[in-house]
């Protein structure tokens, strides 16, 4: 369970990171904590990669069709320079961002905002995706979230490509990728 540290004299910030696979509920959650620090009057800002626009061009949608206008970006450089004052700071998909992305989320926290960065920590190969593994890493809070195997039911923690592709990134939903445990991902990447 996530709790608000105690802020004192000092202005702090601090880096939450929401991972799991797909279809674990990553947006979701990320859209929870967004509309929290807004029923809270928190100042927020919202940004997403460019890259992704699968349910909309500029907002951050989840696979249940919640969703929050946010600002889309190719460089996480960009996020530093438009985050303002913020309060919170959200960033979905972060896994598609650049490298430098965990100094920028750094950098903001340093400043006294709350970033909260959700994204895919493995890829479809089962490797660490993007900078996830440094955003994990300098995180003062990370949640773990399951998805449901599809082909056992047991809790997934891997998203398997349907369809052949060499290429990182694909995006798609359950027409190119479904969630699988571990054992059903190796048996599956076995055929390939």
């Amino acid at each position: 369970m996530f709790i608000e540290p105690h802020i004192g004299a000092i202005k702090t910030g601090w880096v939450e990171v929401i991972c799991g696979s797909m279809f674990s509920g990553k947006t979701e959650e990320l859209l929870r904590r967004i509309r929290r620090a807004t029923i809270a009057n928190k100042s927020v800002k919202i940004f997403k990669p460019e890259i992704d626009k699968r349910y909309h061009n500029t907002n951050i949608t989840s696979h249940d069709h919640n969703a929050f206008n946010a600002i889309t970006t190719h460089h996480s450089s960009e996020i530093e320079q438009l985050a303002g004052d913020a309060e919170v700071i959200a960033v979905d998909e972060a896994q598609f961002f650049d490298e430098q992305l965990p100094d920028v989320c750094e950098k903001l926290a340093l400043k006294g905002s709350r970033i909260i960065v959700a994204g895919l920590d493995l890829d479809f190969k089962g490797h660490p995706f993007g900078p996830m593994p440094h955003l994990l890493a300098i995180a003062e809070y990370i949640t773990k979230l399951h998805a449901i195997c599809m082909v056992c039911g047991n809790i997934a923690s891997r998203s398997y490509r349907k369809v052949a592709s060499g290429d990182r990134v694909m995006i798609g939903e359950m027409n190119l990728y479904e969630p699988r445990c571990r054992v059903c991902f190796e048996k599956g990447m076995e055929g390939l």
